[in-house]
């Protein structure tokens, strides 16, 4: 029994004692609680997804972080060097790989050459690969990072480092960390969703899109792909709402007087749940019926009806945004292309350039057009690059490499047709416009109202933040 129950509250437990027998709560159905409490603000509820203040005016109010799982090759996509493709065949400089750690080749790998057909694009004249034409139509909507730089050279660690600030495992995504700082405005969805497809999932899984040690109402909420997203979300069969109603009073009730009684932040975080997918039964199959976009808007996707895809999730994320949610993270798999036979440069990367290009474009288009892209922080990009050199296996590769790369990114305040960052003339190295990978992470906090010194979580014994004790807002590429 609950210590100090009130009389009234024992009572409503064993009246309501058979409708919890009746009724097996699944994942999704843990959210049910808010009948009587959906009208209340989310203030006077104590809701730790209100909305709340950012240090100062934001430029963006939302992200969509598009995330190629496994490390886009800059060299065959965003960085041509005609100079590499002259020296292809011969061995790396030893002062380039002096003292440099790679996940599979030795340091007297050969130079690779890239085959792709480069083109400038816009009036920017960002050179872009013929593997992405679609990217070529927003060349002057993307500010292009063509100088990051990571700091860890092995998948699960590296997306790791990317979304939490860490390469170890525990800390909070930085999904959680923004619906932390700034609750979400959606009372009906979750504040910070995550969107998978291609033939696997991430590694790293749920570690990617964790609460960490913050309050788990902040962690990621993975939708399932197909009409229903989340599990266990449809009451029970033979419940009808007044039953329904009964039982998330009772759970509403009792869950909040054991808050009074402990201040456990992880009860508030089971009361939230409850309201959030009680609202959710009418709110997600809204969210997933496409079949109120237009024609003309699930082409420019690319979306074929009823089909899971990487373009779907691209539009379901507008719709996510649209209604309020503060972060989406989409991950497509699979970039790793070190060659063989499922994973190589002559096959694989066209075939996953084709999956992501066109809807890729189209978001930006999209939130574009229906005048979200200023509010809206859209990022594409993967843990680190490619090298230049090449990895001798049964067919063309390139390994992990973490000293040079490029992501982009759309809207909130950044420069659009903006070219940042240089390398040398091989690709190995940044040698102007260098954005560690922690700077990143202080600039999109800085464009959402955040200063990322600021944004802390004691945790045992010490202040915690995104980008640990590292980081610079990188002034250079917003508007």
């Amino acid at each position: 029994m609950i210590p100090h129950e009130s009389d009234e509250l024992i009572t409503l437990h064993h009246t309501r004692r058979h409708f919890f027998h009746h009724c097996a709560v699944g994942v999704g159905a843990m959210a049910l609680s808010t009948l009587l409490a959906r009208d209340t603000p989310a203030q006077k509820r104590n809701d730790p997804l209100a909305p709340k203040k950012p240090h100062f005016p934001a430029k963006a109010k939302a992200v969509i972080f598009l995330f190629m799982a496994g490390g886009p090759s800059h060299l065959d996509l965003f960085d041509p060097k005609p100079k590499l493709n002259q020296l292809h065949g011969q061995k790396v400089p030893e002062s380039f790989t002096q003292g440099k750690r790679f996940a599979f080749i030795k340091g007297d790998a050969k130079l690779l050459g890239s085959p792709r057909k480069f083109e400038k694009a816009g009036q920017c004249g960002m050179a872009i690969s013929d593997l992405l034409p679609f990217h070529k139509q927003i060349a002057d909507e993307v500010c292009w990072l063509r100088g990051m730089r990571t700091d860890v050279f092995n998948h699960g660690p590296a997306k790791c480092f990317v979304n939490t600030g860490s390469p170890q495992f525990g800390r909070p995504s930085m999904g959680a960390w923004l619906t932390y700082g700034l609750g979400s405005e959606s009372d009906s969805l979750p504040g910070f969703v995550v969107l998978q497809s291609g033939p696997r999932g991430p590694r790293g899984g749920a570690a990617l899109y964790s609460s960490g040690f913050l309050p788990s109402v902040y962690q990621g909420v993975p939708f399932l792909k197909g009409a229903n997203p989340i599990l266990d979300l449809a009451p029970p069969k033979g419940v009808s709402l007044a039953e329904q109603g009964e039982f998330v009073e009772a759970v509403r009730d009792l869950n909040t007087l054991r808050y009074d009684v402990t201040g456990d932040p992880e009860i508030q975080t089971r009361i939230t749940a409850y309201e959030m997918a009680y609202r959710m039964q009418s709110s997600a199959p809204e969210l997933m019926d496409f079949t109120k976009e237009t024609q003309e808007t699930l082409a420019l996707y690319g979306v074929e009806p009823g089909k899971p895809s990487f373009a779907a999730n691209c539009l379901l994320a507008r719709r996510l945004v649209q209604r309020g949610v503060r972060f989406v993270q989409l991950y497509h798999t699979n970039w790793d292309h070190h060659g063989g036979p499922t994973e190589n440069l002559e096959k694989h990367l066209p075939q996953v350039c084709q999956e992501v290009d066109r809807p890729s474009a189209a978001l930006v288009k999209d939130l574009q057009r229906l005048g979200l892209l200023e509010s809206t922080i859209v990022i594409w990009g993967g843990e680190f690059g490619r090298t230049p050199m090449g990895e001798v296996r049964e067919s063309t590769g390139r390994d992990h490499h973490i000293d040079a790369y490029t992501m982009w990114l759309a809207g909130g305040g950044f420069k659009p047709g903006y070219i940042y960052g240089q390398t040398d003339e091989i690709g190995y190295n940044v040698v102007e416009g260098e954005v560690h990978v922690h700077d990143l992470q202080a600039t999109i906090l800085h464009q959402m109202g955040l200063d990322h010194t600021q944004l802390t979580f004691r945790f045992q014994g010490r202040d915690y933040r995104l980008t640990d004790v590292h980081g610079r807002v990188v002034k250079e590429i917003l508007a």
